[in-house]
């Protein structure tokens, strides 16, 4: 399979390097000026992961069109306008396989249905979810993820395509709950971080659980089926959001609440906002996005705030 992935940050550049070992002919894009790309075009290595010779490096969006499955991992606030340039430039008829975890902060919508506002409803659209990083990836240790799509012969050829003995694909069924479980794990990855920076570690329990059935039913009001929370798209990945060094929504969850700086992206202080929207249109009680919601950008405290999440009555509803 011919692919190109769009975006060259830590795991666009994983994928292009798990792609090409895949068998897959690979071309990976990053925008002219990005720093990431002129290192990789001058070393060809990000310090985590060196790619192969036989993966092509370009700054030009066009000659990346050239490819027809396109693998995107950008920022998720910034997919709108990079799907603006690739219509722009005759890009319709591409298929898209979406590896970011997250929802349009302004207006709470997936990103695949975003891919379809932008260029057409017959757009074909796969997500790529679930547990893994980069550094794990590469030392040859395995992980399970899910490909969902709702065109099941395009899941069929990616699952067949992508699918090794590093990377075990699971058949998703489920497109809402699958994008809004891998999207809301990052903000209950930021709770975490918070519990770890206020010592307070062993709520990290009552926190999954919680934010389980909190998202579950979001899900649920959403059209999709509230079980996807319980799969690898959300508490599946869990282990590797909530307690792993990696975690870069962990790590600014904790670097917010003790005041340290954080120079990496964290997709759940966006999701967060479109999370708490979603849950005042539909009506649905998110009282841990809510939490985090308040800590972030309301300027409450931190501790108290936590600690009010989990003295709440037993009586209410989980």
């Amino acid at each position: 399979m011919r692919v190109s992935v769009l975006g060259c940050g830590r795991w666009g550049t994983f994928l292009a390097w798990y792609l090409r070992r895949s068998g897959q002919e690979v071309t990976l894009y990053g925008r002219k000026g990005s720093k990431r790309m002129e290192g990789l075009l001058a070393t060809r290595t990000n310090g985590v992961v060196s790619l192969p010779e036989e993966v092509r490096l370009t700054q030009d969006l066009r000659e990346a069109l050239q490819n027809d499955t396109l693998v995107v991992s950008v920022g998720s606030q910034s997919l709108r306008g990079l799907l603006g340039e690739v219509r722009a430039l005759g890009g319709t008829g591409r298929r898209f396989v979406l590896c970011m975890k997250g929802l349009e902060a302004a207006t709470g919508k997936r990103l695949s249905a975003i891919v379809k506002e932008e260029l057409g409803e017959d757009t074909p659209v796969a997500v790529w979810l679930g547990p893994g990083h980069v550094q794990e990836f590469t030392a040859g240790i395995p992980n399970c993820m899910v490909l969902d799509s709702q065109d099941e012969a395009l899941q069929e050829e990616l699952i067949t395509a992508f699918s090794s003995q590093l990377i075990r694909f699971y058949y998703g069924r489920d497109m809402i709950g699958n994008e809004i479980g891998g999207a809301s794990k990052n903000v209950i990855g930021i709770a975490a971080g918070m519990l770890d920076g206020l010592g307070l570690s062993s709520l990290k329990g009552a926190l999954m659980s919680r934010g389980t059935r909190e998202i579950a039913r979001l899900i649920k009001a959403l059209g999709g089926n509230e079980l996807s929370a319980y799969g690898l798209c959300h508490l599946g990945d869990y282990e590797a959001t909530v307690f792993s060094p990696y975690s870069h929504n962990r790590r600014y969850g904790e670097a917010f609440v003790t005041g340290e700086p954080f120079g990496e992206l964290a997709e759940g202080a966006y999701t967060v906002k479109a999370l708490v929207r979603l849950g005042e249109e539909h009506g649905v009680s998110l009282p841990i996005c809510q939490a985090v919601d308040r800590v972030l950008y309301q300027g409450e405290d931190p501790r108290r705030t936590l600690d009010g999440l989990f003295s709440r009555s037993l009586k209410q509803e989980f």
